[in-house]
């Protein structure tokens, strides 16, 4: 028989990480900075789970559990690795065939039960991770870095677990099932943000640890926490060096805890910045002046509304209307019901992608002819350019007008443009050892089509024209220097 084990569990000096521990909701959920245990902290409430499942009539207290990552590579060098950093010597790994990788829970405890567990690692990065969690039958899942992981996959766990042990397969019912999650900070448009502060569904229970740094008074300046968690097992000094070298946007995620959206990449639109080109409430159309829409297609089509202020010199982008697997056929009537009910009797003017004049091999129509027959005055761009349509944005970025602000101006209601223009729109980095650098053309992801929408729009509307002239001169009484 193998060593009785004694099992602990708390550390009542970090308030969330105890609060988190402790909990038995059916779903709880850790977010905290880099440093903050929050992963050995999952891995060892998941440890103290398995000692309080019932045991059944042979003293046996059985269970299965799912760890899961976004990618597989990240689950087996840093989720497996911090499992097995808590579980070493509480039972084995085991790889083979087409099966998982499973680490076998196998170890006594001094009240003479035996804890019999599974814990199966599974990378679910794609749709369908959905398939693959449909023949689970589970008492809990983690989730190791749940803000990466798709909604669908959390929906469908959620619908696994309870299912072993049960009286027929394990011989008790579960004592707890449910799910776990560790994370860092999302974005505000994420899953995770809705459900944390808007939805907060029943049954689940989030948990929001202090930053490592927090803003000081100056503006860029950031402070270590004294009152940041697990602290006393950090090096010393951690928070303070991981300040240096660092952009203020990945300190606000990845130190502070801060909901924002971190760019992976280079920016395709360098010269925007949030804090400048975008107002802090949403912009209202100005019915003196007609809107001016871009269109990319595709099978991921957008639609962006903008406006020319002219007697400022100001391009505004006001709104978006974004598909995902729609054709023109069925995107056009869409944008034009979405128009009449948003911006009904306004004058518009619409600039499209060049190649939407081209016709399919199927059919005789193109992408401009339908959205014409759909009551959309769609006109192609008079080139596609990727130098010139860039331009279209950097030079109104990059002016300001006489009222000293920028002449781009976004509205929050434009959420992809604004997010595609932080950098969601980017140059992939590439995995070269000792050097970054970033593929040559920008990636086609879901930020791409409504930028290229609002490049449309403001090269059609004049900034095509513009782009031609240095950001740096002047272009009228209504415009001064360069945002610096």
């Amino acid at each position: 028989m193998a060593a009785a084990t004694e099992v602990r569990l708390g550390v009542p000096q970090y308030p969330v990480l105890n609060a988190f521990l402790r909990s038995r909701e059916r779903v709880s959920a850790i977010m905290g900075p880099l440093g903050s245990g929050k992963t050995f902290a999952a891995v060892q409430r998941i440890l103290h789970q398995m000692t309080e499942q019932k045991p059944n009539a042979k003293g046996q207290r059985p269970s299965r559990w799912l760890a899961v990552r976004n990618t597989y590579p990240d689950l087996m060098s840093t989720t497996q690795k911090d499992f097995c950093a808590v579980f070493e010597g509480l039972g084995k790994m085991r790889y083979g065939g087409l099966s998982p990788p499973t680490f076998t829970v196998d170890f006594h405890l001094e009240d003479g039960t035996h804890v019999l567990s599974e814990m199966v690692f599974l990378a679910l990065d794609r749709e369908d991770g959905v398939r693959k969690l449909r023949g689970q039958q589970v008492t809990g899942v983690w989730f190791n870095e749940g803000k990466e992981i798709q909604k669908s996959i959390i929906d469908m766990a959620d619908l696994r677990h309870g299912r072993y042990p049960s009286m027929a397969s394990g011989g008790v019912e579960c004592t707890w099932h449910g799910m776990i999650l560790d994370t860092n900070a999302p974005d505000e448009d994420s899953w995770y943000y809705n459900l944390a502060e808007v939805v907060r569904p029943k049954g689940w229970k989030f948990f929001r640890q202090p930053g490592g740094v927090f803003p000081g008074d100056k503006v860029g300046e950031w402070i270590p926490n004294p009152d940041a968690e697990n602290l006393e097992n950090l090096p010393e000094g951690y928070y303070r060096r991981g300040l240096e070298g660092k952009s203020h946007d990945w300190i606000r995620v990845s130190l502070a805890n801060e909901y924002h959206f971190l760019v992976d990449g280079k920016p395709v639109h360098p010269w925007f910045v949030d804090s400048i080109h975008t107002a802090d409430e949403p912009i209202e159309a100005d019915r003196r002046y007609p809107l001016i829409i871009g269109i990319d297609f595709g099978r991921t089509p957008a639609a962006v509304v903008t406006q020319h202020i002219e007697d400022m010199g100001r391009r505004v982008v006001l709104d978006e209307l974004v598909a995902t697997d729609m054709s023109a056929a069925i995107f056009g009537p869409e944008l034009k019901r979405w128009l009449d009910t948003k911006y009904s009797e306004m004058p518009v003017e619409v600039w499209c992608d060049p190649s939407g004049s081209a016709q399919g091999q199927a059919t005789e129509d193109t992408p401009i002819r339908i959205l014409r027959a759909a009551g959309i005055p769609a006109k192609p761009c008079a080139t596609n350019n990727p130098d010139l349509r860039r331009a279209s944005v950097s030079n109104p970025a990059l002016r300001l007008c006489m009222d000293g602000k920028p002449a781009l101006q976004v509205s929050p209601t434009a959420k992809m443009v604004r997010k595609g223009l932080m950098g969601g729109f980017c140059y992939r980095r590439m995995k070269i050892a000792g050097s970054e650098r970033y593929t040559d053309l920008p990636d086609k992801n879901e930020y791409s089509h409504p930028v290229e929408a609002a490049e449309y729009a403001l090269m059609g509307g004049g900034e095509g024209r513009a782009a031609l002239i240095p950001a740096n001169r002047s272009r009228g009484g209504n415009q001064t220097q360069a945002v610096m």
